[in-house]
């Protein structure tokens, strides 16, 4: 506890500091703490997990006074880093009882407009705040700190022009601090736009490289996600996180871990707030050991006791796998990173041999069982594909070893894509607006629908007897012969259209 009392830390927050069971201050912290309690600009380049939020956290609660309105501002790029480090300064201002507010978007607005009227400390992302500027629900004329965490990352989604706007709006005379995992040029640049006199420190990698193994495998493609099955359930990781580049292979790899026996979360942009807090939650308590992630969680979280990281997908970037692998091997614990690479990766490795630090060994590819493929996501040019068989046009999409074919705007089974027209199983064709039904004689239907499980409820059916039917949603179930000109389950765009596009299985 005196080395954190030698760097001016008050003793309310070497209180909880002690609670907390941290004995020595990180290097970050060592370097950083003394110059922002003097009140100077700081640039800091520091990794995530190294301490850096405790590090501007500390002479930021140390010089805010209760009630005064919004004195700080941290302006983040993430939502989760928004609440992580929200938490760290409830924490260690709880003896001052400080007004801590996070804004972010995914959430309802309204609790943050309540909040913010007795606010002292605003922990938030730009495009909300931007949001909160706009409606006049916050002021930050009285503002003395404000914090740019992870800049890096902010111009890399595309925030800083965001973030101008909101620094714009606070007082010239401000103390700024500026902490990125890697100073850029672009960072530097932001340091002259917006800081005064700034001294730059920095602290090395919170990874240990000699307790870090990294390995590469060279698959086909379409074995990929059966050498990564394979591997997790050959070496059965502690805590493990799987990389991939978009949100749709995070879908597909997640989905099918946990349909072929391996219960995997994913969390990416696409998923709501609510759902993203309980899949970091479960990852965090050790409930579920495999989280399937973009790169928006290899950035700011600080998740604890990663054992494995598998990259999917190689980072388009070299400094974002640097972040990725960032995740294990830290204080002194082993850490193993699988990459996993097909022919599109190529590129990509070749950008990490200029990174110290990264010494990737080639694996013999073993001999491995293919493992059936369950889920494919949805596509714009069809539904999802199963087991077997093959989608024909936009209506194509089946399931197991059904095959629907379409001619238009219909066809394929029920388990098709929402294009699709056709109804529960068999072999149906269709040369027109829809095909034929499971059951049933001929009818006759005229509105807005057939049978009413699957029409409109305000239409009128007939069934028996021959028909056509103007449906806006499906045909009559149990009419056996019907044209439909179907505005939800056919081509939403109107006409008859030949489509005879495959789909390709994707692995």
């Amino acid at each position: 506890m005196e080395a954190f009392r030698e760097l001016g830390i008050v003793e309310p927050i070497l209180e909880t500091i002690k609670q907390e069971r941290f004995t020595e201050p990180s290097e970050i912290q060592r370097k950083a703490v003394p110059l922002i309690l003097e009140g100077k600009d700081v640039i800091a380049g520091s990794a995530t997990g190294s301490g850096k939020t405790l590090a501007f956290a500390t002479g930021i609660i140390q010089n805010t006074e209760k009630g005064k309105g919004i004195q700080a501002l941290i302006l983040v790029p993430t939502r989760e880093l928004a609440e992580q480090v929200s938490s760290v300064f409830k924490k260690f201002s709880k003896h001052k009882e400080l007004r801590i507010v996070s804004v972010y978007g995914g959430v309802s607005i309204i609790p943050q407009i309540r909040a913010l009227e007795t606010a002292d400390i605003i922990i938030g992302t730009p495009g909300r705040l931007l949001d909160h500027m706009q409606r006049k629900t916050v002021e930050l004329h009285n503002v003395r700190v404000l914090v740019l965490d992870e800049a890096d990352r902010m111009l890399d989604m595309g925030f800083i022009e965001d973030a101008g706007k909101i620094i714009n709006e606070c007082p010239k005379n401000r103390q700024t601090l500026l902490f990125s995992a890697t100073i850029s040029s672009d960072v530097v640049h932001i340091s002259k736009k917006y800081m005064n006199n700034p001294v730059e420190v920095e602290a090395k990698a919170y990874v240990d490289p000699t307790k870090l193994k990294q390995i590469y495998y060279d698959v086909d493609e379409k074995l990929k996600f059966s050498l990564l099955y394979s591997m997790l359930k050959i070496e059965k990781p502690e805590l493990a996180m799987i990389f991939c580049n978009t949100r749709i292979t995070c879908g597909f790899v997640a989905k099918n871990l946990t349909l072929n026996g391996i219960k995997a979360n994913e969390i990416h942009g696409g998923l709501s707030q609510e759902k993203r807090n309980h899949v970091l939650k479960e990852f965090h308590l050790k409930k579920a050991s495999i989280l399937v992630c973009t790169d928006v969680a290899a950035r700011g979280l600080d998740i604890k006791g990663v054992s494995h990281i598998y990259n999917y997908n190689i980072p388009r970037e070299a400094k974002d796998y640097i972040h990725r692998i960032g995740r294990t091997a830290r204080a002194g614990k082993e850490g193993k990173i699988v990459n996993l690479l097909t022919g599109k990766d190529y590129d990509s490795f070749r950008k990490l041999d200029r990174f110290e630090g990264i010494n990737i060994e080639k694996e013999q590819t073993p001999q491995i069982e293919r493992v059936m493929i369950k889920w494919m996501p949805k596509t714009r040019s069809g539904g999802g594909k199963r087991r077997f068989g093959s989608g024909g046009g936009r209506g194509g999409g089946q399931r197991g070893r059904w095959q629907g074919r379409s001619n238009g705007r219909s066809g394929g089974s029920r388990f098709g894509s929402r294009d699709s027209g056709g109804k529960k199983w068999g072999d149906n064709r269709s040369s027109g607006h829809n095909n034929g039904d499971r059951r049933g004689g001929q009818g006759r239907s005229y509105g807005r629908g057939g049978q009413k499980r699957f029409g409109d409820n305000r239409n009128k059916s007939y069934g028996g007897g021959h028909g056509r039917s103007d449906d806006r949603r499906s045909g009559d179930r149990k009419n056996n012969q019907g044209r439909s000109r179907d505005r939800r389950d056919g081509d939403n765009r109107s006409g008859n259209r030949k489509s005879w596009n495959k789909n390709k299985r994707r692995y």
